[in-house]
């Protein structure tokens, strides 16, 4: 009787193999027959699961982003006010848990500014949205539960690009060493703009 392989699992089996090597020597320095030593299969057998070692990062990327949503959507619940939701949802950028993902994700960055293929493109866009959405609900929320003013949807896709931007300016700037610090300190003067307060 054939052994009945589930390659969708075996792809993710591959991917995160291989992980470690990628978060530790970045995508450049790797060959095909590392990723396979890594990854325990033939290189024959990695191409059949994947087109290249931009395939691999995005493959890994996306099983880690899965699980950091999980985290996410759990810590966005038990937060008490709309301003604790926003910083929960940029923790990304600078919480100890998402380090590996960090790194990965500067690949995924790296490749795709590097080599604007359509299917990465595609790829970001997707990720680009679904985390932009997931924002803009969030304050959809808080302007419906009257904890900011209605006009505050208009600021959505600048907070939403905020966090890309000051994990992007640390890291090729000497202008930016704690992105928690500045990201809370733009959000707390935010709110000083949107917040409803109190009138008594």
């Amino acid at each position: 009787m054939a052994i009945i392989v589930d390659k969708i699992q075996k792809r993710k089996d591959i991917a995160l193999a291989c992980k470690e090597l990628f978060v530790q020597n970045g995508i450049k320095n790797l060959t095909i027959s590392q990723i396979a030593q890594a990854a325990g299969v033939g290189k024959g057998s990695l191409y059949d699961y994947f087109k290249n070692k931009d395939d691999i990062v995005f493959e890994i990327v996306d099983i880690l982003m899965n699980e950091h949503n999980i985290l996410k959507h759990k810590k966005l619940i038990e937060a008490s006010t709309l301003k604790e939701k926003i910083k929960v949802f940029f923790q990304f950028y600078y919480h100890d848990e998402d380090v590996e993902l960090r790194q990965l994700y500067k690949e995924f960055v790296s490749i795709s500014l590097c080599s604007p293929k359509a299917v990465m493109i595609e790829h970001h866009t997707e990720c680009f949205d679904e985390y932009y959405n997931w924002l803009e609900d969030i304050i959809k929320d808080g302007i419906k539960k009257g904890e900011i003013k209605p006009r505050a949807i208009k600021l959505v896709k600048g907070l939403f690009v905020l966090g890309d931007g000051m994990f992007i300016a640390s890291m090729v700037t000497n202008s930016i060493d704690d992105v928690q610090k500045e990201i809370d300190s733009h959000i707390d003067a935010l709110f000083e703009l949107i917040e409803v307060k109190d009138e008594k």
